[in-house]
């Protein structure tokens, strides 16, 4: 054993006084240490578990010629730059300086890496106006593939420039043909993924995407977009497993944080919600589709003056389920439909035609939710005569009309169990499609 000790105790040193070597002219991370484990191939030894930090390798998109002035196109360079941090063999650091604006139109930041990787945005990148820039891709602006173990954080401005973009909206202008219109950051296929310390703004459209990740933590970011801008989602998850959204401020145009199909193991607190759409599972089987949404958790949220609260909406024709949801510790103020089940939902100029198929809705709970509501129908639950709402929940809800006037619910084919205080209830005249219960 002593010659393997001489071995790793030489490799230590050398690793030492390359450390203070590099630790003049690069950043500094922990992600490093896994790298130099891997590559000499001594995991079990505890000297490299107790090397806390070690070098990483920078690469400042100023250094491949990126100028930051808000008028020169700076895409080149944010590619290159990024190319590069890819390829190190060494954990690495994409940077963005502080206090200047880069210019960028669409980007495709590529992995898988090499490395672990740190997206350093200090600064502001700033969405190009020119609709010619999107022609090869009309749907997304900065796009990051197949990344493992990426940390985006900074405390900079990611900003859609999006205002050309609405005005240009069918929601907006009838007149005008609907087309869509790029997320400004869309995260796809990442796994061990830290979104942290952001702004997002302007989104062209959706704020920020994440597809078919895992395992996300999301903290301490602000999205923000004016109130009338259009389908401009803050936090939109699909497809999507084990992700974390917690101590985030967020007030667009639609959903707060919108979850659609294919996710499960969604939690969300501390989220400061409105303006917009509030927080929302779904829309759910549109164009007959099937759709599954499960295991998601909202709690603690202040939510104001939105046009809905807390909502879960399918369309008819639907298949799939959405099950084990619970909304709890909530706070509405001047919040239109603060509790929403709409297995009805049609948003089309032409009426939605009946159908027996629906997306069923199982296993909801709300509990400890309290506030104004802006209409005088506080809870709405208007569920599918097929396809009933099952096993849904209320428990200590407080909800009044802004005036203090006593608010109403509108309860058609669900399930309901109520426990300890709940106001407003359902009328006592429910239907035969209705069941409700003391618990």
């Amino acid at each position: 054993m002593a010659p393997y000790r001489r071995i790793t105790f030489l490799s230590f040193v050398i690793i030492l006084i390359l450390f203070y070597i590099s630790s003049y002219t690069s950043g500094i991370s922990r992600a490093y240490m896994k790298t130099v484990k891997e590559y000499f191939m001594f995991q079990e030894s505890d000297v490299f578990d107790n090397l806390a930090l070690v070098s990483t390798k920078t690469f400042d998109v100023d250094s491949f010629g990126a100028k930051g002035d808000g008028k020169k196109d700076d895409t080149k360079a944010f590619k290159n730059a990024w190319k590069e941090a890819c390829s190190s063999k060494t954990a690495a650091v994409f940077h963005v300086a502080k206090n200047k604006k880069y210019l960028v139109a669409p980007i495709r930041f590529k992995g898988p890496c090499k490395a672990s990787l740190t997206m350093q945005i200090s600064g502001t990148v700033l969405a190009s106006k020119q609709e010619s820039k999107y022609k090869k891709d009309e749907t997304h602006w900065l796009r990051v593939d197949e990344v493992e173990n990426l940390v985006i954080e900074g405390g900079g401005v990611i900003d859609g420039n999006g205002d050309i973009w609405w005005s240009h909206s069918c929601k907006v202008d009838k007149k005008l043909p609907c087309k869509d219109a790029p997320t400004a950051l869309t995260l796809y296929k990442c796994t061990s993924l830290t979104v942290n310390n952001l702004t997002i703004q302007n989104a062209q459209k959706m704020h920020v995407s994440f597809d078919h990740c895992e395992n996300v933590q999301v903290s301490n970011i602000e999205v923000t977009a004016p109130e009338d801008s259009p389908n401009t989602d803050g936090i939109h998850v699909t497809h999507t497993q084990n992700i974390t959204i917690s101590d985030s401020v967020i007030g667009t145009g639609d959903d707060c944080i919108s979850i659609v199909s294919g996710s499960k193991g969604v939690q969300a607190a501390g989220i400061t919600c409105g303006p917009g759409h509030g927080i929302s599972i779904g829309s759910l089987g549109s164009k007959n589709s099937e759709a599954h949404v499960s295991d998601v958790t909202v709690d603690g949220a202040d939510i104001t003056g939105t046009t809905n609260g807390v909502r879960i909406k399918t369309w008819r024709g639907g298949s799939g389920n959405a099950s084990n949801i619970m909304f709890q510790n909530i706070i509405m103020k001047n919040v239109s439909n603060p509790i929403i089940i709409d297995q009805n939902y049609c948003d089309q100029d032409d009426a939605c035609k009946e159908q027996d198929d629906a997306v069923e809705i199982i296993n909801v709970t709300y509990q400890n939710i309290s506030g104004t509501s802006a209409d005088k129908e506080a809870v709405i639950f208007d569920c599918s005569k097929k396809h009933p709402c099952q096993g849904v929940v209320l428990k200590d809800i407080n909800l009044t009309q802004v005036d203090d006037d006593d608010a109403k619910a509108i309860c058609n084919n669900v399930e309901l169990t109520y426990t300890k205080t709940v106001i407003p209830r359902c009328p006592k005249n429910i239907d035969q499609d209705q069941l409700a219960f003391e618990a």
